[in-house]
This record gives structure tokens, sequence and C-alpha cells, in this order.
């Protein structure tokens, strides 16, 4: 039997926040019986003494305290807008009595902001579900980065391409190699869009690439002579012009590189690369590559080419980008973990993507690396806009 995943995945989102609202619900109630209970327990003692029916009330009042410090406990494990070192403080400091209660409120809030964001979503979603808005006349190429691969069930981009399916799009993965070669990815990028011109009739392909896969799109392209079967190319965090980052690392002892590379490369052998290289892979995005790569494969005439980059506001705002993120930042200007606003700069450049809140979007958000959405900013629909933009043009 077919398992229908993506209506498995929205069967669980709907559960899920089903489920938060019910909690959030209960601990509304409970709060305001709390609140209710302890002000008549207090007034019966000071009243009347200790008594049996005082005795039941604090008892009562108890049972109420327990059941709030449970739903607490779920609403923290349940609410995906509460980050993981703001669960470590409120289950840190949830045994301070009236302190707790502040941080139930808090915990509450973010639930009900997820909530809202959902139901909000729903009533889009039936809307352009209908007018299918991602339904391009060319179907889309997604075309990753370095250091990842096109897994069935660990999806490179997360929650985007069902999203960009249910409403009308045709999506196809470049499934080049992790640390392959810009070269050597190039050609598996140019063997896969032969593939789906074939398997749909279609003329031309748009490609939507991230980082190192916007360089290795860019080559297929202008190397193969490839012009004449993409329509457009949309790269988003692509270091057009490098990173100092890798020059940076390119200082090390070459010895202790080739050793990392090694490793990189056995692994990713077992993972599925045919022929990774990291080490070469990994200076392909230097500074002086890609200057001489520029000059070498300019945009081609017949393509709409278009460019998006994105921004942390501090290392902070990733806990897997930070110390990249300080580093390249040292070393040249503010960046999204690996690639700065300059680098990604190119052709038709639509903008930096971020939020007015602190955190700020980083290079694996907007790829929708941790499945999260973070306040300002929805990767979802930036991506639907994107296509949506994309079909209007008549792509």
């Amino acid at each position: 039997m077919k398992i229908d995943y993506n209506k498995l995945l929205t069967t669980a989102e709907n559960v899920h926040i089903q489920i938060l609202r019910i909690l959030t619900v209960l601990l509304t109630v409970d709060l305001w019986f709390m609140v209710l209970v302890g002000c008549f327990t207090g007034y019966r003692f000071l009243r009347y003494g200790i008594r049996v029916s005082g005795v039941i009330l604090a008892l009562v009042w108890l049972l109420l305290y327990g059941g709030f410090q449970l739903l607490l406990v779920w609403l923290c494990i349940l609410c995906k807008r509460l980050r993981i070192a703001k669960r470590i403080i409120v289950w840190t400091f949830m045994w301070i009595p009236v302190l707790n209660f502040g941080l139930a409120l808090y915990v509450r809030g973010l639930a009900k902001q997820e909530i809202d964001h959902f139901l909000h979503k729903i009533q889009l979603d039936q809307v352009r579900v209908e007018r299918q808005v991602c339904s391009t006349r060319y179907p889309l190429l997604l075309v990753h980065g370095v250091g990842f691969r096109d897994f069935h069930y660990f999806n490179y981009w997360g929650r985007i391409p069902r999203e960009l399916v249910r409403n009308g799009a045709k999506v196809y993965y470049g499934h080049q190699e992790a640390w392959g070669t810009i070269e050597d990815n190039g050609q598996i990028l140019k063997d896969k869009i032969k593939e789906i011109l074939e398997e749909t009739g279609c003329e031309k392909v748009n490609i939507i690439a991230h980082s190192k896969g916007g360089l290795d799109a860019r080559y297929m392209i202008g190397n193969f002579h490839m012009a004449p079967y993409v329509a457009s190319l949309t790269t988003i965090n692509t270091p057009h012009r490098g990173s100092r980052l890798v020059d940076f690392l390119k200082k090390l002892p070459d010895g202790i590189y080739r050793t990392v590379c090694n490793m990189i490369d056995r692994y990713f052998g077992r993972m599925g690369d045919k022929n990774p290289n990291a080490y070469v892979a990994s200076r392909q995005l230097s500074e002086a590559f890609t200057r001489e790569f520029n000059e070498k494969y300019p945009d081609e005439e017949g393509i709409y080419y278009q460019s998006y980059a994105s921004l942390m506001k501090h290392g902070f705002s990733s806990k897997l980008l930070c110390v990249p993120y300080w580093i390249l930042k040292a070393l040249d200007a503010p960046n999204d973990g690996l690639v700065t606003v300059e680098s990604a700069v190119w052709a038709d450049f639509q903008g930096v993507v971020t939020n007015r809140y602190l955190r700020g979007i980083s290079h694996g958000d907007m790829i929708d690396l941790t499945r999260e959405d973070y306040r300002g900013f929805h990767v979802l629909e930036f991506y639907i806009q994107l296509v949506k933009n994309l079909k209007e043009a008549g792509f």
C-alpha cells in the first residue's frame, strides 16, 4: 500500500495544532480557577480559621496547581515557537511561585501565536490552492547547496516543496553531489534537465538554487550551452563573489586541510556521493576562484537571473552558524552565517531577507533547515510569492 506522506504530514499538523489549542484553553481555565479558589480559600482561613471546608479548598487548589505545572510542561514541549534555550529557562524557574505565573502567560502567548498563524495559513491555502498560484509555465528545479544531498525522507528544502506542489507547482530536484565539484555537479544538472524535459514535454525549466547550487547551475548553463533550456535562474544566498571564510580556511596547513577533506569524502561517499571532492569543492568558494569564474561564465541571454540574500542580526541568531558568522563578520561584513550580502547580489537583486526582530534570518533558515517559523519571516510564504512572481512573469 502506497503511503501519501503529504496527507500524513498535514494530518499530523492538524492534530498538533488541535492538541495545542486544547492545552492552551485548559491552562487558561486552570489559571483562572487557581486565582479564584486561592482568593476564596485565603478569605475562608482568615475569617473562620482552619475548618474542613477550608482544608478541602486548599486541596482543590493544590490539585489545580499540579495540573498547572503539568500543562505548562506539555505546552513547552509542543509549542514550536519556544526555542530550546527558552524551554530550559521555563523548566528551571517554573517551580518558583508567582514567577511561574508570568512564565505560563508567556508560553501561552507563544502558543496562541502559533495557533493563529496556522489558522491564518489554512485560510490562505483554501484560497490559493483553488487558484493554483504556483502553477508556472515551466517546472521548477530545486538545486541544493554544498554538504547536503536530496534525500527522500530528509528533504534539504524542508516543508517548501510540499507547499509549492500543493499550490500547483511541478517540483524536481537537482540530485547533484553534496561535495561534488562545480564541474561534476554541472554535468549532473545538465542530465537532470534533459530528463525533466523529456518527462514533461516542456521546453525549459525554472531553476531555484541555494548557496553553491547557484554556481553549479551557472556553470551548467555556460559550459554546456544549456541557455535554451533554462527560463530563469533564482539564486538564494549564493556566494557569487566567494566567501572570505574559505580564504581564511585556506590558510590552514595543507596537510590538515586535506585530512579533514578526506574524512568528509569518505563519509559522503557512504551517503551516496560517487565522486566527492571536498578539497576542490570548498576551494571553489574562494574569492579568487569566483572572480575568474564570473569572468568565464557571464549571464546568458534569454534567461532571467535574479538573486536574494539574507542576514543574521548577530551570532546567536543560529546555533549552527554562530562561529562562522563571527569569523566572517570579523574578516568581512555582517552575513547570513556563511555568505555576505555583497557576495550574494547577482543580476536582478530582489533584496535582503531579514526581519525586524533581533534574530535575523540565517543561511539555513532560507531553506527551512530547522522546520520552524520565525516572527517577521515565514519561509513558506517567501517561496510561494517567489514562484507566484515567476508565474506572473510568464515563466
